[in-house]
This record gives C-alpha cells, sequence and structure tokens, in this order.
C-alpha cells in the first residue's frame, strides 16, 4: 500500500536561505571537484579489459599508485586520470602520510583496488598486485569488531567513525569482499589467505546489515545513512544529514543482500521487511517539476500529477525513525517537512527523492521465486 505525501506543496520562494556569494563559490568549487572525481569513478567502473593492455591505463595505473596512502587507502575527489604536473605529484607524495585522508567516501579506494586488479590482470605487473593487496589490508584493518566500516580510517573524528552506508561506502566494499571471497574476476590472482580473510569480512558485514536494520515499534524496517559504530543506532553526520530512515542508501544494501548465493534465514527476513518498508513508503501520484526562479537560477518543486498523469514512484532520501515522514534539512541543522522551506543551495545541491527502490522491486520478482520467505518455508 503506498504512502500518500504528508508534506506541503507550496511554492519556492527565491529569497529563501540565499547563501552569501563568498560562502556559494567556496560550493561551487567544491562540487567541481567532486563532478571531476566522480566521471574519474563512473568512467573507470565501465572500461573494457582492452583498454588494461594500452599505455594509458598503464599511466593512469602509476597516477594511482602515486596517491595510494601509506596507509594502504586512497583519498577521495580525486581525478585519476588527468595528466599530473611535476607539482601535483610532489603533493601526492607529500599527502601519503597524512593518514586522515584515507577513506571508502565517493567510492574512494574500492575504485582504485579494482582499477589495479584490471591492470594488474592485463600487464602482469607486480607493483599493481602489491598495491591492490595492501588496498585489501587497509579494508580488512579499517572494519570495526561488530562488521561496519567507517567513512575514514585511522581519521577518528566526527561523524567519520559511524558505520557508513551513505554514498554506498560501506557496500562497494562488501561487493568487493564477495568477489574476493569467491575468487571472481578481476580478483582471482588473490591469495587463498587474502580469499580467506574476504570471506570473514563479507560474513561480519553481513551481520552487521542485520543488526543495524531499524527496528519501528517492532517492526524491522531499513537503514540510516550512518549508524553509531558503537550503539548501532541510527546517527547523525553532516547538519543536513538527520538520522533517519534511507529511501536512498538502504535500496543498494537490500540489492546487495540479494546478490548473496544461499542466503541464511535471517537474511532472508531482512530482506523480505526491507521490500515490505519500501512499498509501504513509496510515494504516487507526483512528480519532480524543474523551473527557474525569478533570479533566473535553476529549481525543482514537488507537484501533484494531473489526473491520468504517469509519473514513476517517488522515495525521499529521509524519513523520520517514528513514523516515516518525509522531511528535508539545511545547513542549520532543523528538520522541516517541506522542501521550499530550505535554501536553494541545499535544495538544489542535494539528492531529496530517488526512484531506486524499482531496482528492487524488479531483483525481488526474481529473487523471491528462489529463495523468498515462502520459498524457505516451502523447503
Amino acid at each position: 500500500m503506498a504512502l500518500a505525501a504528508t508534506f506541503a506543496l507550496t511554492a519556492v520562494t527565491p529569497a529563501e536561505g540565499q547563501t552569501k556569494k563568498t560562502s556559494q563559490t567556496k560550493t561551487d568549487k567544491k562540487d567541481n571537484k567532486q563532478k571531476t572525481y566522480k566521471t574519474w569513478t563512473s568512467w573507470a567502473a565501465h572500461l573494457e579489459p582492452e583498454f588494461f593492455t594500452t599505455a594509458e591505463a598503464v599511466r593512469i595505473g602509476d597516477n594511482v599508485l602515486l596517491y595510494q596512502q601509506n596507509t594502504g587507502g586512497w583519498p577521495k575527489n580525486i581525478d585519476m586520470a588527468r595528466n599530473m604536473t611535476d607539482a601535483d605529484k610532489k603533493k601526492a607524495e607529500a599527502d601519503k602520510s597524512i593518514a586522515k585522508y584515507s577513506t571508502i567516501d565517493n567510492r574512494a579506494t574500492s575504485t582504485e583496488i579494482i582499477y589495479l586488479s584490471k591492470l594488474y590482470n592485463a600487464t602482469g605487473t607486480e607493483k599493481y598486485k602489491d598495491a591492490v593487496l595492501r588496498g585489501m589490508q587497509y579494508l580488512f584493518e579499517a572494519q570495526y569488531d561488530n562488521g561496519g566500516w567507517p567513512q575514514f580510517y585511522p581519521y577518528n573524528k566526527k561523524y567519520h567513525t559511524h558505520i557508513t552506508y551513505n554514498d554506498d561506502a560501506m557496500i562497494n566494499v562488501m561487493k568487493i569482499m564477495r568477489d574476493a571471497s569467491l575468487g571472481k574476476a578481476p580478483f582471482a590472482f588473490f591469495p587463498d589467505s587474502v580469499k580467506m580473510k574476504a570471506k570473514t569480512a563479507l560474513d561480519k558485514g553481513i551481520s552487521c546489515i542485520l543488526k543495524t536494520q531499524y527496528v519501528q515499534n517492532g517492526k524491522p524496517t531499513v537503514w540510516c545513512a550512518q549508524h553509531d559504530e558503537k550503539t548501532l543506532l541510527p546517527a547523525n553526520a553532516r547538519a543536513f544529514e538527520l538520522a533517519s530512515l534511507s529511501g536512498q542508501e538502504s535500496d543498494d544494501i537490500v540489492l546487495f543482500l540479494m546478490s548473496l548465493s544461499k542466503p541464511s534465514p535471517e537474511v532472508v527476513n531482512c530482506i523480505e521487511a526491507a521490500v515490505e518498508w519500501f512499498r509501504q513508503n513509496e510515494i504516487d501520484g507526483y512528480k519532480i517539476e524543474n523551473f527557474k526562479n525569478s533570479d533566473g537560477k535553476k529549481d525543482w518543486r514537488l507537484v501533484k500529477c494531473t489526473e491520468g498523469e504517469v509519473s514513476k514512484p517517488l522515495w525521499a532520501r529521509f524519513y523520520t525513525l517514528e513514523d516515516n515522514r518525509p522531511f528535508f534539512c539545511d545547513r542549520d541543522g532543523v528538520m522541516k517537512f517541506d522542501v521550499s522551506e530550505i535554501g536553494h543551495e541545499r535544495r538544489t545541491g542535494y539528492s531529496w527523492y530517488n526512484s531506486e527502490a524499482l531496482k528492487v522491486f524488479k531483483k525481488y520478482e526474481q529473487w523471491s521465486k528462489k529463495y523468498g520467505k515462502n520459498k524457505t518455508e516451502g523447503n
């Protein structure tokens, strides 16, 4: 049963929450840096095997080696494919010892491990293999005893220590552990000892996912984007990222769980509960409408569909822990229930709605025929 939208649809006023020009300029520069890095991580994930036999692949691989930190991990928001100047190389060398840069955020470390693994398979060059194994050791060391991974390691300040599902950080790592434990490409060259460690890390990670699934009034639901590493409860991150149920990060957690062969009854129950939550909290009959405000800036609003109009169901980024109410937040950390009540910068600079749970439903159709609760109970 779909959830009706429970928030006001007031018009967006252009003056709301406008930031100072200097602040906006800093934000724009940061966003541009991330866009460049996201181009690298997205591009690297889809390279064909033939590419790794080229001189260009080796050039990029050497960049990746240069950025590997002494911890074995990598920093985030770096375009590894760019042509590096002497100054770039000097800075990368100097930054190797700054441990606080090592992270799994924004696909860092996981992207580099996969890239170098493919490059080693194509070239047989030992330095790439050595770097990959150092990267794996970094991930093993970063994992908490409870099975979770922090956003940064060993940096231990503020929300960076939380178990982090945000932007699929932990799930990206667990995909590597899953494939490495099975000896799947591109990790077939891993020593048996590393494959065994990957299996242990995978099992611990799955246990963490099960333990962090939020129970609301006695009923398992989904996950927060980050959980406290000690209590395992939903936790705040940045000012506009309050403890909540995530209608975005939770979908990739469920998709990952459905990728597991021979799931335990606990995993099956976890998936079933999460899929049911997505069904119950689907927002139907509304769509995103883009427009330009009176300042000529791009903006958007949520509007009700006209009679007979067909639109994809939506899910909010954040839902309240108590009653699954969609909410929004600005940099002041104040929860709002209408997206027009937050400033233009955060409204347009963050993903507040998505339709990614449709992928969950599609995958679930096939998964449930083989592993679903009714199927399991019948075995």
